[in-house]
C-alpha cells in the first residue's frame, strides 16, 4: 500500500490514521509502526472491534496486515469509513443532547465482563499483567516523572490516591475498557445526533467498570451534561448518580497520572496535568483543573 497516497484524518494526536479511496469506496487505514505493542497492535485492535461489533457501534474490519519488523514494515488495520461528525466538534448544546447515549455507552462497556485486569497481548485477546498493585503504588512508581509537583501537591496526590483506591475496591468486577472514551473518539449523525461509531480502541484493556465513565466526564463540570450522562448510566446499571460520579473520578486518576507524565505531548495531556494538580492541591478527586498559564 502506497501510504503517500493516503489522506491524513483529523482528530488524533498520533498522525497514524488515514483516509483511503479505491474504486469509489472509502476506508480508514491505521498504521502501526514497528514496536507498537510488540508488533501486535493491528491484530489486537481488530480483535477488539470484532468482539464488540453488534453490541456498540464500531466500524467493520476489512483487512489486517500484521507488522513485519524484520522488513521494517508497519502493521495495518483497514476498516470501513463511517459517515458522521466527531462529538468534540458539536456545539455544547448539541453535545448535551447526545449525553444520554454517551452514558448508556459507558454503561454497556462496563457490563462486558473480563476475567481479570490486564492489557491485551495478542489477537486472541489473552491478558498480560499491568505490573503494579493499586493506585497508590502506581503514583509512587510515576513520581520521578512528576518532578514539577510541589511537595504539598505530592502529599495531596498520595492522600487522594489512597482514598480513591479504597473506593474502587468496593467494585470487584472487571470489564472491557475502551480507555479513551471521549467526544473526540465518537462519531454521531449530524442530523439525528445518533451515535454511529466508537473509534480508536488502541488503549482498550480489561479493567475497572468506571474507567470509561471517568474518561467521559474528565473535564466536564457542566451540571446538565454530567447529570444526563449519569442518569443514563443509572438507568442501565442501577448505580446512583452521586456514587457513579465518585467512582468515575477515582478511576480516572490512573489516566491523569499517566497523562501528567507526558504533559508536553498534547493539549489533552497538558489539561490532564492541570486537573491532576488541582485534585492534588484540593485533596479532592472532584476538584477542577488549574487555570491554563497565559
Amino acid at each position: 500500500m502506497d501510504l503517500s497516497a493516503l489522506e491524513p484524518l483529523d482528530g488524533g494526536w498520533s498522525g497514524q490514521t488515514f483516509l483511503a479511496e479505491v474504486a469509489g469506496e472509502r476506508s480508514v487505514v491505521r498504521v502501526y509502526p514497528p514496536g507498537t505493542r510488540e508488533d501486535r497492535g493491528a491484530e489486537i485492535d481488530a480483535a477488539v472491534l470484532r468482539l464488540v461489533r453488534g453490541l456498540v457501534p464500531v466500524p467493520e474490519v476489512l483487512e489486517v496486515r500484521p507488522a513485519r519488523p524484520e522488513l521494517d514494515q508497519p502493521g495495518l488495520l483497514v476498516t470501513a469509513y463511517v459517515e458522521g461528525v466527531r462529538g468534540d466538534l458539536l456545539s455544547p448544546g448539541r453535545l448535551a443532547q447526545v449525553a444520554p447515549a454517551l452514558g448508556a455507552l459507558a454503561a454497556d462497556l462496563g457490563a462486558m465482563p473480563m476475567p481479570r485486569p490486564g492489557p491485551f497481548v495478542d489477537a486472541e485477546l489473552r491478558l498480560g499483567r499491568f505490573g503494579v498493585d493499586g493506585l497508590p503504588a502506581y503514583v509512587e512508581q510515576r513520581l520521578p516523572e512528576l518532578g514539577h509537583l510541589s511537595p504539598d501537591e505530592v502529599d495531596g496526590l498520595r492522600e487522594v490516591a489512597l482514598e480513591a483506591q479504597t473506593l474502587l475496591d468496593t467494585v470487584t468486577r472487571t470489564c472491557l475498557v475502551h480507555s479513551d472514551l471521549n467526544p473526540k473518539n465518537l462519531l454521531v449523525d449530524p442530523d439525528t445526533l445518533r451515535l454511529v461509531a466508537v473509534l480508536d480502541w488502541e488503549f482498550a484493556h480489561a479493567g475497572h467498570p468506571f474507567t470509561d465513565l471517568g474518561n467521559m466526564l474528565r473535564f466536564e463540570r457542566d451540571e446538565a451534561y454530567t447529570q444526563a450522562v449519569l442518569a443514563a448510566y443509572a438507568e442501565r446499571r442501577g448505580t446512583p448518580p452521586e456514587e457513579a460520579l465518585a467512582l468515575a473520578r477515582a478511576a480516572d486518576l490512573w489516566a491523569l497520572v499517566d497523562l501528567a507524565t507526558r504533559r508536553a505531548a498534547s493539549p489533552v495531556a497538558a489539561r490532564a496535568d492541570r486537573l491532576l494538580r488541582g485534585v492534588a492541591r484540593a485533596r479532592d478527586a472532584a476538584a477542577p483543573e488549574l487555570a491554563a498559564p497565559r
